[in-house]
């Protein structure tokens, strides 16, 4: 199974919005690791001023807002 990460931080309304929108869609398909970005300097100063980010294999495929068609595109790959 692939694995899609957010960088996120605790608190943060759109980072939950958009992780609740991404389970459903990927669910059994693909992992979600949640990366907090207070948690590392290196994510926080990448990051900090556009998380949620969602990246995969490297790739940013979407800031602030889910992309579904983005996803959907992986998830057909």
């Amino acid at each position: 199974m692939g694995r899609i990460a957010v960088y996120s931080r605790e608190g943060c309304h759109l980072c939950e919005v958009l992780i609740g929108e991404l389970r459903p869609l990927v669910e059994g398909r693909l992992e979600i690791e949640i990366r907090d970005i207070d948690s590392r300097p290196e994510w926080h100063e990448k990051h900090w001023s556009d998380i949620p980010v969602v990246e995969y294999e490297g790739v940013v495929i979407c800031k602030h807002f889910l992309d579904r068609d983005a996803i959907t595109g992986i998830l057909r790959g």
